[in-house]
């Protein structure tokens, strides 16, 4: 048996590729929309992609399972679970708990483990060729390293009532009816990693054991008392801020995200003919670059989303593709980046890229206003926004500061000011130049904090040696 996991260090997201070496088939779980991975790991292994499945309806990332279907042939399988209100659109196999996928000798199980989400499925994987007993489980957004899926995720970005504390239900029961009762021995592949918002305190550790995760995870001693209200009380309390794009995810992912096909290579344009299209406002142009060089000066009206590892969360804090519809421009400095720029944006649902420029001549120029920690104290600023955690603003923060997450401001611009000077910062101002950016395309007069908290951080301990 091929067990590889994929790794997307920009969403703290695994998906995972299981095939039968004797038989040369593979199926792809919880799939993202740039496939070409997925396709040259089963080439590289001799192996046809011949089922793609997902185990639910995700919130931080569109899924690539009808791309990857599209793509490869392949038959879909997603969750039949969850009741009628939580059912995916779209013409797909139905698996319900016990059901099976099977490629030669392995045999790919579904186990209905809701909590998470109601539709939630967990596969346990049994390699028949070396065993008749179950090896992996796959776990989704079920059980992480050290920690679990929150529950109130369909409150937070699905428009959900209250749905947590049933959902915390859910979650100790299917751990203790389906999680505790495999042998400790099975090995644990989580959908997330450290980082992601789908939990709030996941293991770096690609994979668990049953068996450790029963002795040393924080809601073990909960499921050994049977201590069910204790157990919802500690995994409601602390949850991180959910980005408020999840819930275009969720309901894209539910509908059926759109199948993009092959994509041709992005064309490098004239800026010339960028600046007119800007003058005319039917583009939008991404600065891809830090944001200490951004603050040097930019295109007029550009967003900054820098490249690299998290350009597709930060794409996704920026832009809003379905209330704004213009295709994008890319500010980078060669081909490479931008391809790799495009490809982290589509997971998001972020598709309409139409090429890229090199540099910001003959382009409408703008250089950001920024201010000096040693300057705050006396601006006339109408609010000192902290787009920051709540957890992190909560540790420490600047006074008469108000907090509203990067990931949420855009869509909660009704509690800024209208009128008057917003002072923004995050920790160490990436963060911070991506959602100032944001809100001065929505009409905002922002200045960014020069170093953000940290920076302030220092001056302060300056003043007070």
């Amino acid at each position: 048996m091929l067990l590889e996991r994929i790794y997307d260090e920009d969403l703290a997201q695994a998906s995972y590729l299981i095939g039968c070496q004797a038989k040369g088939q593979a199926v792809v779980v919880d799939a993202r929309r740039d496939i070409r991975v997925y396709q040259d790991l089963a080439a590289k292994h001799g192996m046809e992609i011949v089922a793609v499945t997902e185990t639910h309806i995700h919130a931080d990332y569109l899924s690539g399972t009808r791309e990857l279907a599209a793509a490869t042939g392949a038959e879909i399988h997603v969750s039949g679970e969850g009741g009628k209100d939580w059912q995916y659109e779209f013409e797909a196999e139905r698996l319900l708990d016990q059901s099976t996928i099977t490629l030669g000798n392995i045999t790919v199980k579904a186990l209905h483990t809701p909590g998470h989400t109601p539709e939630h499925l967990s596969f346990l994987v049994t390699d028949g060729a070396f065993s008749h007993e179950p090896g992996f489980l796959l776990s989704g957004d079920f059980v992480f390293s050290g920690d679990l899926g929150r529950p109130d995720l369909l409150d937070e970005a699905a428009g959900g009532i209250d749905t947590r504390f049933a959902g915390a239900h859910d979650l100790f029961t299917s751990l203790k009816e389906k999680f505790l009762t495999l042998p400790d021995y099975v090995q644990v592949y989580p959908g997330h990693g450290a980082g992601s918002a789908c939990g709030k305190a996941l293991g770096a550790i690609p994979s668990s054991t049953v068996g450790y995760e029963r002795n040393f995870a924080w809601w073990g001693p909960y499921l050994a008392a049977n201590d069910e209200a204790g157990f919802v009380e500690a995994l409601l309390d602390g949850q991180p801020d959910a980005h408020a794009y999840f819930g275009r995810m969720k309901r894209q992912n539910r509908q059926g995200p759109a199948v993009i096909g092959d994509r041709a290579p992005l064309a490098q344009l004239a800026t010339g003919d960028v600046a007119t299209a800007l003058a005319a406002d039917e583009i939008g142009v991404v600065d891809t670059r830090h944001h200490t060089l951004v603050h040097q000066g930019t295109v007029a009206g550009a967003l900054n989303i820098p490249a690299g590892t998290k350009a597709a969360s930060y794409g996704a804090w920026a832009v809003d593709p379905e209330t704004d519809q213009r295709p994008l421009v890319l500010l980078a400095p060669d081909s490479e980046t931008a391809t790799e720029m495009w490809d982290h944006l589509i997971r998001v649902g972020i598709d309409k890229v139409a090429g890229y420029v090199k540099t910001l001549d003959g382009l409408p120029s703008y250089t950001p206003e920024t201010l000096d920690p040693a300057d705050l104290v006396g601006f006339d600023a109408t609010l000192l926004l902290d787009v920051r955690n709540k957890t992190e603003h909560t540790a420490g923060h600047i006074p008469g500061s108000i907090q509203l997450n990067a990931g949420r401001v855009l869509w909660h611009t009704d509690k800024l000011p209208k009128d008057g000077v917003i002072v923004s910062y995050c920790q160490s101002g990436v963060r911070n130049s991506v959602a100032a950016s944001a809100l001065r395309q929505a009409g905002f007069d922002v200045v960014e904090l020069e170093g953000s908290y940290a920076g302030w951080a220092d001056w302060k301990q300056m003043q007070n040696a």
